[in-house]
């Protein structure tokens, strides 16, 4: 499993979405006659179910630990408060894994910031909710 997905795991990203059809599947099929029809109503249900509060998640995973993480700013932090490796090995292999430009692999400083927005991006981009001040 690569890092980016244990983070998606850490999170519950992409869980929901497994349990929307049976969930929605009694509530929408009782009105239409065919396959068809009953299709895109699990679509449309899956969109709120999938969306994961990241901030809300992050905060309240914060607030349990003993120390003070500054997940919203430090790609170190976001790791450690998932409990996840945040050595640079484990970045660097983020990194690559996210397509992090060449120019920023080498020093730990810009990759850290890039790597920070990029798992946040990419948090958004699948299915969960990020404030854009943190994109």
């Amino acid at each position: 499993m690569s890092l980016f997905s244990k983070i998606l795991s850490k999170l519950g990203i992409g869980e929901a979405q497994a349990d929307t059809p049976a969930a929605a599947a009694p509530a929408t099929g009782a009105t239409d006659t065919g396959a068809p029809a009953g299709s895109p109503a699990p679509a449309g249900d899956a969109t709120p179910i999938s969306q994961v509060d990241v901030t809300a998640k992050l905060d309240a995973l914060a607030a349990q630990k003993g120390e003070r993480l500054n997940w919203k700013t430090s790609i170190v932090d976001l790791l450690k408060l998932l409990d996840l490796d945040s050595s640079l090995a484990a970045r660097q292999e983020l990194a690559k894994e996210l397509n992090c430009p060449a120019d920023k692999l080498g020093d730990s400083a810009q990759m850290n910031m890039w790597l920070h927005k990029a798992v946040l991006q990419k948090l958004a981009d699948n299915g969960g909710k990020v404030p854009a001040d943190l994109l």
